[in-house]
């Protein structure tokens, strides 16, 4: 889903000292999360790790300490963060502000891929709540913080979504009224899974846009970027090469092998979008802007063009919350 990643831009040598800044990352024990919290720390930055699962950070923690951080690194925190569960999601944001008195970048990772139609929490499909609905009130959450960072002088405050060039497949009649419209299952598509994915990067896109709207109109310094970082065999996609039977299996997990690039590689639009100096430079090319792993734009659904579709799905995703119990 997307294009291979260009040389042009190398972490190592393109990011500058991140000292001082504070940093979370979601998703950030595995996959592309994990290599975007090395990227970063590598360079100075206090780095949180969002992540469900204590065991699992830990262990991710210590595989950086063991892969070297380098010289004059920083430091890696587990935040506990499951963002199928909004009131456990709100709390978070709240634990996070009681620790740290900034926070400089925000890199919204985590996400379901192919997974099956499901409800887990408050009647909201599975693919929809992780991918958009925990994200955005993630971010809705930190908003104050962020805010009050942007203020600060010297500051240089992100907002980065790791989406998917999937978002301009999701059909145009896409609405946003109400919880069915965000439950729709695309039964009519020969690949429902994976137009439900698109479904819910075209939200999460969506929302960047907005967001980056409003934060013109109260002339805020914040840049939102949504980033596409192609095709990289992290562990979600071998975990979905193993479930599509002892046949396709082997071929699915080749091809991700031979032709997708690294987690490393492919952390690099989210570094890009989130350390390089480049977007700054250029804010008013890349605030709002939906680029390519190498920092190039790309094309993305244009119905995040509509200014009344954001409005509904903002207005709606707020009620959603509400009448499950979470005030922003």
């Amino acid at each position: 889903m997307g294009s291979f990643f260009s040389k042009s831009f190398n972490p190592a040598t393109d990011v500058p000292d991140l000292k001082g800044k504070v940093v979370i990352v979601t998703g950030g024990n595995a996959g592309i999360g994990f290599a975007t919290v090395q990227h970063l720390a590598r360079h100075g930055a206090k780095v949180y790790m969002g992540a469900r699962n204590e065991q699992k950070a830990t262990a991710a923690i210590e595989r950086l300490h063991a892969e070297g951080l380098g010289p004059g690194h920083g430091e890696v925190v587990w935040l506990k963060l499951e963002l199928s569960d909004p009131r456990g999601v709100k709390e978070a944001a709240e634990e996070f502000m009681r620790r740290e008195d900034r926070l400089d970048i925000l890199i919204n990772n985590a996400a379901l891929l192919l997974v099956p139609f499901q409800k887990s929490h408050h009647g909201i499909q599975d693919v929809v709540m992780v991918n958009y609905v925990g994200t955005y009130l993630f971010t809705r959450a930190l908003l104050p913080l962020l805010k009050r960072t942007a203020q600060q002088p010297g500051s240089d405050v992100r907002i980065v979504a790791v989406n998917s060039d999937a978002n301009e497949q999701c059909p145009y009649d896409v609405r946003f009224r109400n919880l069915d419209d965000l439950n729709r299952e695309f039964a009519e598509k020969s690949f429902p899974q994976f137009m439900r994915y698109a479904f819910s990067k075209l939200m999460q896109w969506m929302f960047i846009r907005e967001l980056q709207h409003r934060f013109e109109q109260e002339n805020i310094p914040i840049v939102c970027i949504a980033v596409d970082p192609g095709q990289v065999n992290t562990e979600g996609v071998r975990a979905y090469a193993n479930s599509v039977g002892p046949i396709l299996a082997p071929l699915y997990t080749l091809i991700a092998n031979l032709t997708f690039s690294s987690p490393t590689k492919g952390a690099y639009g989210a570094v890009f979008a989130a350390a390089s100096p480049v977007p700054r430079e250029r804010e008013k090319e890349y605030k709002g802007a939906f680029i390519r792993n190498s920092g190039a734009h790309a094309s993305a659904s244009p119905l995040a063009d509509k200014p009344e579709l954001r409005q509904e799905l903002w207005d709606t995703t707020e009620k959603l919350l509400r009448d499950i119990g979470v005030e922003l």
